[in-house]
């Protein structure tokens, strides 16, 4: 590939892990105002598992694996999708989708402290500093006496938390996991069993499942956006940028992907921005800053 067209390629996958994670918030908010938080999911990781499936087979890439590998995809499907992801789609329900987005920015803080009680990881004197600036962005956001107030807000701000233990202990899992090595296909087998299990969770509390064709137009789009251009487009984009650039500039994405949320939660669904939000978001992000700023490990993202 020559240069000037790497450049572009590497600009737009750029722009796929900035905009396009930083909008499923937003899809998702919309979505879910009509759909059943876990049907919702399910459908838009089965069908994107189906899609990269049948993309490999046409690209002709081996999508055989291991019963091992095939055990450990869906353990990671799990703790990224069918709880990381499903569970905060549930909570978008109460919780606005910039402050969801903004409360997520703080997911390597999360990480941290788990590969420290889990991996007894030595923390630097930069991530002390970041988790000091990180705690404070999160107390200024939660604390909020008009956010607070309202109905199912401290709960959706909570299974969120919970969300990220999950996500956090997912990267771990798979930093150390027998998994496929095309990364494709790796992506493929997750968001198939995690879209699955999803599914039958759905199932178990009794939501009520309906055809696209039942849908509402807005619903509609939203769904191929996440299916297409969240689940395929950016996570390929992401997978790709971490071969071709520093970890450390494809970790901007977490700084990034919250801005996104908010500015799009405000034009669009006007939702609420408090000042006291704007100062959480320049002291949490700062917090991550200073943690990414000297850690060689890297959440994934694939939960978003």
């Amino acid at each position: 590939m020559g240069a000037p067209r790497k450049t572009i390629v590497i600009v737009l996958a750029f722009f796929a892990i900035y905009v396009i994670w930083g909008s499923t918030y937003l899809l998702n908010k919309i979505a879910v105002t009509e759909l059943p938080p876990f049907f919702l999911a399910s459908i838009r990781f089965v069908v994107a598992g189906i899609l990269i499936f049948i993309i490999a087979k046409i690209l002709k890439v081996d999508i055989s694996i291991t019963k091992k590998q095939l055990i450990n995809t869906a353990v990671a499907g799990f703790l990224f999708l069918t709880f990381g992801n499903g569970v905060v789609v549930w909570a978008l329900k109460y919780v606005d989708s910039g402050f969801a987005a903004l409360e997520i920015s703080a997911q390597p803080l999360v990480v941290l402290i788990l590969m420290r009680i889990l991996q007894g990881k030595k923390i630097s004197a930069m991530s002390y500093v970041g988790v000091f600036f990180g705690f404070i962005g999160i107390y200024l956001l939660v604390s909020q006496k008009q956010l607070i107030s309202q109905e199912g807000q401290i709960t959706g701000m909570i299974m969120i938390f919970i969300c990220m233990i999950s996500w956090g202990y997912g990267s771990l899992f798979v930093g150390k996991a027998d998994l496929p090595k095309n990364f494709f296909v790796n992506t493929g087998y997750q968001m198939f069993s995690g879209g699955i299990m999803l599914a039958i969770a759905s199932i178990c509390f009794g939501e009520a499942w309906s055809l696209p064709t039942t849908w509402s137009l807005n619903v509609q789009w939203s769904m191929l956006a996440l299916i297409l251009f969240g689940s395929i487009i950016a996570f390929t984009a992401f997978n790709y940028l971490l071969k071709e650039v520093s970890p450390e500039k494809v970790a901007t994405s977490t700084y990034v992907n919250p801005i996104i949320a908010l500015i799009l939660g405000w034009w669009i669904l006007n939702e609420t921005i408090t000042l006291q939000s704007i100062i959480a978001a320049v002291v949490l992000l700062t917090g991550v800053y200073f943690i990414n700023s000297k850690r060689k490990f890297k959440p994934r993202g694939i939960g978003r």
